[in-house]
């Protein structure tokens, strides 16, 4: 069993998990006094506003909520409406900045764990917009736009923050959200649906959109030929998913009718000799190979001429609820400002 197996297996709420974190537990009430500590600091200012429109998107917990192709779906909006955006990353896992420039080409994608020189290479480089992934604990930077993402499919896990936990703060966090996004892969939308309803009840002055991403079809890893899903169906499928969330994957392509094998690896995964050799194998076997475009930008010049290549599963972003309450946000804010200068450092004076 792989380390993340462990972890999704001790986050969860069997009986025996809810023992083996017991003694996980203290640790994480330090961790959460210490975020609550942090939070009331930045609270006091300090906050730095940065030479652009910024637009913030992340998540309570970590990982696989669905914050990259919701933060791409942002920028390639503002795209649409003739912002040039600039996506900044924290600049750890390499593959994300490449997974954002192949979902959205005209963008300028950064990745700097200095979000100041960031944007301003992002500036540099033609952006007009900022689009900040993975920055809802950023506090140290302002943002016009504060987008808070739960997934649907880890709401009924363990309560608790790091490291008996996947949460890195609690809900009074949403506080700073301008808008909250419940995401769901495979979770049914009558469970969207009602976290949605719970979270507005608590939250009434906050918009709570739903947004399904779901598979909406297959691309050549090499060919880029597009296929229809239904190609799936009935067939045996070999997939690789080196992300938070490999299962979430394997129920969405079991959804269509394969009969899945899944090869899941850390988040980030980067792959040896060894695991493209097994790629390889299984293609030339005859098998369907479906991996996601995370896993897509780390095999895709490394796959062998002559064998048939594996598929992308590529995923789009479906609003099921208030999707139009975002689109007014970032409307918002791409309007000209009318008295806006920057300081000698870059930043922002409004």
């Amino acid at each position: 069993m792989t380390a993340a197996r462990v972890v999704r297996w001790l986050w969860g709420e069997s009986p025996a998990a809810r023992v083996a974190r017991l003694p996980l537990v203290p640790i994480a009430g330090v961790y959460w006094a210490a975020m609550r500590i942090r939070t009331a600091r930045y609270a006091g200012g300090g906050v730095l506003r940065l030479p652009l429109p910024t637009i913030a998107v992340g998540n309570l917990s970590v990982g696989g909520t669905g914050k990259t192709p919701l933060a791409a779906w942002i920028a390639a909006y503002c795209a649409r409406r003739g912002w040039k955006p600039g996506i900044l990353l924290r600049g750890y896992g390499g593959d994300e900045p490449l997974v954002h420039r192949r979902l959205v080409p005209e963008a300028v994608v950064v990745a700097n764990p200095d979000r100041v020189a960031g944007a301003a290479a992002a500036r540099a480089g033609g952006a007009r917009v900022l689009v900040l992934d993975d920055a809802y604990q950023l506090l140290g930077v302002a943002r016009d736009v504060n987008v808070a993402v739960l997934s649907a499919e880890s709401w009924a896990g363990s309560p608790w923050p790091l490291p008996a936990g996947p949460w890195r703060e609690r809900w009074e966090a949403l506080d700073r959200a301008d808008l909250i996004v419940v995401t769901r892969k495979h979770a049914p939308a009558a469970a969207a649906a009602d976290i949605a309803a719970w979270l507005a009840r608590r939250r009434p002055r906050t918009p709570v959109a739903v947004a399904w991403l779901a598979l909406e079809h297959l691309e050549g890893i090499q060919s880029g030929t597009r296929s229809a899903l239904g190609i799936l169906a009935g067939q045996d499928v070999v997939a690789a998913a080196g992300i938070a969330d490999p299962a979430s994957f394997e129920a969405q392509l079991a959804a269509v009718g394969a009969r899945v094998q899944l090869l899941a690896y850390q988040d980030h995964h980067a792959y040896g000799p060894g695991d493209v050799g097994r790629l390889v194998r299984a293609a030339a076997a005859g098998g369907y190979v479906v991996v996601t475009e995370k896993d897509a930008v780390k095999l895709r010049g490394r796959w062998p001429e002559g064998t048939p290549e594996p598929l992308v599963a590529v995923l789009g972003v479906r609003w099921e609820r208030e999707g139009r309450a975002l689109e007014q946000a970032l409307d918002a804010v791409l309007v000209p400002p009318r008295h806006t200068s920057l300081d000698p450092t870059g930043a922002r004076v409004t």
